[in-house]
């Protein structure tokens, strides 16, 4: 048996809001790893894109995107430069980010996250936001508005 879920994001973003408040309602235990409170590192990052392309991580819709200057977002082109900015603004990562036992999902979905702890589902492997079905991750589809 895997140990309680852990999810990962900012405290008062509405996405991770809705995830905190689904695990709660379905009574699933969780840990929540804030990245302004609990910091964000390349070790982290690392174990996430090791399953899914840094694409998927790097959230380009939000205000913290927009807040990066236009010539610095030109620059990030692939992985090593994608993580470098991560590091540097947290905020930057998709979310919320949900672990549980060796999967990972990328975004708040309910159908995902039901699927998730269904027993004996792959969430992944039918959904067609999957990173493939070799991948033990996969990502929701973007919220219409963040």
């Amino acid at each position: 048996m895997t140990g309680p879920a852990r999810l990962y994001g900012i405290d008062t973003c509405d996405q991770v809001r809705r995830a905190r408040s689904w695990l709660r309602a379905n009574q699933i235990a969780f840990v929540l790893h804030d990245f302004r409170r609990d910091g964000l590192d390349a070790t982290l990052l690392g174990r996430w894109m090791s399953h899914l392309p840094w694409d998927a991580l790097l959230n380009r819709r939000g205000l913290s995107w927009r807040q990066v200057d236009a010539s610095r977002r030109a620059t990030i082109v692939d992985q090593t430069s994608a993580v470098e900015l991560m590091l540097e603004v947290p905020t930057l990562v998709r979310r919320p980010i949900l672990e549980h036992g060796d999967r990972i999902l990328v975004g708040f979905s309910e159908p995902l996250y039901r699927a998730l702890f269904a027993a004996g589902i792959d969430a992944c492997a039918s959904s067609p936001h999957s990173a493939g079905s070799e991948s033990s991750a996969c990502t929701a589809p973007s919220p219409s508005k963040e």
